[in-house]
């Protein structure tokens, strides 16, 4: 029997009646509070008012863990089973953890005058905030993320100091690693719990928003319009509204649960398989973490640790997020030919009737939001101005937005967003462990030697360090953990091909010269002619650190320097996605196999096999100009990239345009590799040329590029 108390749909504590209203209110002025926060302090030009500002930032995140994890204390029961019999308890914890986060809110100086020594009531704050953090993270994610906080946190106090090797570390006293814990730059309130109270809240309330405005029936409509009657056209709209859906959910598996009850069905009656239907759902839905402007948290996240503009970011990201989706796209057109399928007939569903219902709530609010973070404002301003567009807007569509609305768009964004504001807050209690330790330094180190300069191979380690964390961490969280510990490393050896290049040139500066002579005494007679690559290669990956640090600094310039570390973060950030889809745990195919009604582990796999662009396109990040800024190089880099991912799906499923035999599919995929090889210019023509000449002769039915069967 189901028990009343709990929400069946999200196994969520319910809440009736006055207390339900009385709960909505409080989410309502919370997020109020945040946008509120966002936009001081701010001068009201018409009537000169300067709103005034209230919260310094450690106040502003401590304030914002507080409501979240009250929210999530009563929204999360202690235990699932017996939710009435643990509410006082739920409440009480709740109430504490509030309570002694905003104490500590106003802490900092009293505990800086005293010489940084605790009182008691210091000590019972924090041990409070940390006790919530690691029991809320357990009832929002599982077991994995609390034994981390508290293997850190022992380590650095007490065990550290028994580990032999590199990773021994001396200890510091329980005063140090409670106050840093609290305060520090990477802790609970310290910049990851910035970003999760500022921009990632923020654009949270903003989808709630889209939502509430009917954007999201929308982005359907506007899917089946351009896409419905196409070959494959279900799948194509299961891609373009999954797609369009990722700018405002940022969560793969909320994107697979809004768009796929209406996108898999529309593919299982166009005739695709369930668990192909439901593995184009999940894999479309991924993606809606890599599309701008949002890009879930990741991006928020990805500005802060690289100290790369938020706009640069989501700029570069753009063309890499297309090519993810074309993947997908033509994994779905190649099955649709492969099984013969039909289009559908047409729904009546037109351009300019999806526009009518609903499309100014959608497409005025991105357009204003990308022109403000294009004119140079902040994400915080933008996402604020971008909520009043969709309000404003909304009156333009047939679902306009009254206060009601805009009350339960309020809520709904703050609901939405508790399981990623106390997972960043608790997350920085590891994070500022790491970087006490020195841990991510020495995590790099050991990638570097592991991988000996070969960046493909540091790439799979990284691959299967984020499959193994997937399995226990959301998709966040192993981002954050991923790149503290492995992006120093990889942009480092992204670099390194710089500083390679010039000595196969033989155009490394004298300085540079001197310095790799410091650490390689015996190179003084190689330097003064161009070396062979592999030569060249072979000393840059037998440097010490101390010697490769100011050789990269004296020969990669500044924005060569930024755009290593921008690839090694996009690396990363895209191969943390892969728990979305990657079975075991293949989170969101999980969700999709449930509305399509297949086998869970089935869907998994398909949805794996679709999102082959979550390991093609971090390659091209590594070894090509993708993500340079220089626009030329990377529309170069996305034309030969888009033939080769077509290529590729064609040899994977045996069919373009008509089935292809196992030789075929085998020349198909050599060409395909070509057009994505590093090579040079002749080798991706190369490739392009022989990909489309058999795209061309398999479409006329040229028996040598088809199957027996076809032919």
């Amino acid at each position: 029997m189901a028990d009343p108390l709990v929400d069946e749909g999200t196994g969520q504590r319910a809440a009736p009646g006055l207390f339900g209203i009385a709960l909505s209110i409080f989410a309502a002025a919370f997020a109020l509070t945040h946008l509120y926060i966002a936009v001081t302090p701010l001068t009201l030009p018409v009537v000169d008012v300067r709103l005034p500002q209230f919260f310094s930032d450690l106040e502003r995140n401590s304030f914002h863990y507080a409501g979240f994890a009250f929210l999530a204390a009563f929204m999360h029961p202690m235990l699932k089973s017996r939710p009435g019999l643990t509410l006082i308890p739920d409440l009480v914890l709740g109430g504490a953890i509030a309570l002694s986060a905003l104490y500590l809110g106003q802490a900092e100086n009293a505990i800086y005058d005293r010489g940084v020594k605790l009182v008691a009531l210091d000590w019972i704050a924090i041990g409070i905030c940390i006790f919530g953090a690691i029991e809320l993270t357990r009832r929002l994610t599982g077991l994995v993320i609390p034994a981390l906080i508290l293997i850190a946190l022992t380590y650095v106090t007490f065990w550290g100091k028994y580990v032999g090797g590199i990773f021994s570390f001396p200890g510091l006293s329980l005063e140090t690693v409670a106050f840093r814990s609290a305060f520090g730059d990477d802790a609970m309130f310290g910049s990851i719990a910035s970003i999760s109270s500022t921009y990632v809240f923020l654009f949270i309330i903003f989808g709630a928003f889209l939502i509430r405005s009917g954007a999201g029936d929308f982005v359907i409509n506007l899917a089946r319009a351009v896409a419905g009657r196409l070959v494959g056209g279900p799948g194509l709209v299961a891609v373009i509204a999954s797609g369009l859906t990722g700018t405002i959910s940022g969560s793969a598996v909320a994107n697979t649960a809004s768009t796929g009850v209406i996108t898999i069905p529309l593919m299982k009656k166009a005739g695709f398989e369930p668990k192909f239907a439901g593995g184009v759902e999940a894999a479309s839905s991924t993606g809606g973490q890599l599309m701008p402007p949002i890009m879930g948290a990741g991006a928020f996240v990805m500005a802060s640790l690289t100290q790369i503009s938020y706009e640069t970011i989501v700029a570069v990201a753009a063309l890499p997020a297309l090519l993810y989706f074309l993947s997908v796209a033509f994994f779905v057109r190649i099955e649709a030919k492969r099984l013969a399928l039909a289009p559908m007939a047409s729904e009546g569903q037109t351009l300019w009737g999806a526009f009518r219902k609903g499309g100014a709530s959608f497409v005025l609010p991105i357009a204003l939001l990308i022109g403000m973070l294009v004119s140079g404002y902040t994400p915080a301003y933008a996402a604020v101005f971008g909520i009043l567009a969709v309000v404003a807007s909304s009156w333009l569509t047939e679902t306009r937005m009254g206060p009601k609305a805009v009350f339960e768009a309020l809520a709904m964004g703050t609901r939405s967003m508790v399981l990623t504001a106390v997972l960043l807050c608790a997350v920085g209690l590891i994070v500022n462990v790491i970087a006490t330790a020195g841990i991510g330094n020495t995590f790099s180190l050991m990638i570097a030697n592991w991988a000996n300069g070969n960046i493909l191979l540091a790439i799979v380690l990284i691959g299967l360090a984020s499959l193994i964390l997937g399995m226990g961490l959301p998709v966040t969280a192993a981002y954050i953990v991923l790149a503290t510990l492995s992006a120093p490393a990889l942009a480092g050896m992204i670099s390194d091909r710089i500083v390679i290049d010039a000595l196969v040139a033989g155009t490394l500066a004298d300085d540079a010269k001197a310095v790799l002579m410091l650490g390689a005494p015996e190179a003084m007679a190689l330097l003064g002619a161009p070396m062979e690559r592999a030569q060249a290669a072979g000393l840059i990956g037998g440097l010490p650190l101390e010697v490769l640090a100011p050789l990269r600094d004296l020969t990669v310039g500044p924005e060569a320097a930024v755009a290593a570390l921008l690839s090694a973060h996009m690396i990363i950030f895209w191969l943390s996605q892969d728990s979305n889809v990657t079975p075991p745990v293949a989170l969101a195919a999980f969700t999709a196999a449930a509305i399509a009604k297949s086998p869970a582990m089935a869907t998994g796999v398909a949805s794996w096999k679709l999102a082959k662009g979550l390991y093609i396109v971090p390659v091209l990040f590594a070894y090509t100009p993708l993500l340079s800024g220089d626009w030329g190089a990377m529309l170069t880099v996305f034309g030969f990239a888009v033939v080769g991912i077509y290529g590729l799906a064609g040899a994977i499923q045996g069919c373009m345009e008509r089935p292809i035999g196992w030789g075929m599919r085998l020349l198909l995929a050599m060409a395909s590799l070509a057009c994505l090889w590093p090579a040079g210019l002749v080798v991706n023509m190369a490739g392009a040329v022989t990909v489309i000449g058999l795209f061309l002769l398999n479409r006329q039915g040229v028996p040598f590029v088809a199957s027996r069967r076809e032919a």
